[in-house]
């Protein structure tokens, strides 16, 4: 059974890793970006059937967290996965397929990559919704969702 919301300690975690992530807070890929994420991926997964509302708030949080400079830092998805994989059992207990979603979805986010699977989608979306913080239009033909494609058609 997937773990729910309500069983998640998300503000512990959001200020955890903000005091560990070590860019800083005005970073562009920091705690700022993570919330907008977090407010689009919340968008996107109540608009998509199947999405995993868990596993889409904490890529919100993870995602770049482990991140090592603004602009090439190629290793930073797989560092946020191995940063999920740490905390697992300590900061929040999911279970295997919200786990290895989540792994997933934080390994790849950074590749170009569309997915099928709808909370995979919601995270790879709601990361890319919040592209023109750096001067990039979304661009629906790399969105996944149907609304991630709407709202990227509008930006």
């Amino acid at each position: 059974m997937p773990t729910l919301p309500d069983a998640i300690p998300f503000d512990a975690i959001w200020e955890a890793l903000t005091q560990r992530f070590r860019l800083g807070a005005e970073s562009l890929h920091g705690p700022d970006h993570w919330q907008r994420v977090e407010g689009f991926g919340l968008r996107l997964a109540a608009a998509t059937p199947g999405a995993d509302i868990v596993v889409v708030r904490l890529f919100a949080v993870f995602h770049d967290s482990r991140r090592q400079n603004e602009w090439t830092d190629p290793d930073h998805g797989l560092a946020a996965e191995r940063s999920v994989r740490k905390r697992q059992g300590d900061w929040f207990t999911l279970d295997d397929w919200q786990l290895e979603t989540l792994c997933y979805a934080c390994r790849l986010h950074a590749d170009g990559l569309i997915s099928d699977d709808p909370t995979i989608g919601c995270c790879w979306d709601a990361d890319r919704l919040d592209l023109p913080r750096v001067g990039i239009p979304p661009h629906r033909d790399l969105m996944s969702t149907a609304t991630g494609k709407a709202l990227a058609a509008q930006r």
